[in-house]
């Protein structure tokens, strides 16, 4: 769901792909003494896909499990409190790592960056809770 409104946003206003993930993997490589190898394009092309791995399905995924151990443990909030825990639990996730690495400040986005990283979380939140609540029986 994440993927799916985030490329349809792309694909709506013409924006580019956001390279915040794959500078966060850079740092985060380099920090712990593993640089992503290689040169030029293709240095760029494995950065992105890291990028994409860790801040989008590791997240995401991730993510989902921590909710479900949470509904496990009995915390049950409604689906829509849930869907939008969820969500901003995701959306922290990603966000947190790349404004602590200086890669990006959140203090500084305007309320276009705002909505382009909030909606797509909210509604991956909302699919993810859901999925839980299906799953459960509920």
């Amino acid at each position: 769901m994440l993927n799916a409104v985030t490329f349809a946003d792309i694909a709506l206003r013409g924006r580019p792909s956001s390279q915040a993930p794959a500078q966060t993997v850079d740092k985060i490589a380099g920090g712990v003494g593993c640089p992503v190898p290689g040169a030029g394009e293709v240095r760029e092309n494995r950065l992105s896909g890291l990028g994409g791995l860790s801040s989008g399905i590791a997240g995401g995924v991730g993510t989902g499990v921590v909710v479900s151990l949470a509904r496990h443990a009995g915390l049950r909030p409604p689906w829509w409190l849930g869907g939008l825990a969820t969500g901003a639990l995701a959306m922290t996730a990603t966000d947190l790592p790349m404004a602590r690495l200086g890669v990006s400040d959140p203090a500084g986005w305007s309320v276009t960056d705002w909505v382009s990283d909030a909606v797509p979380h909210l509604l991956y939140g909302l699919a993810t809770y859901g999925a839980l609540l299906h799953a459960a029986g509920e």
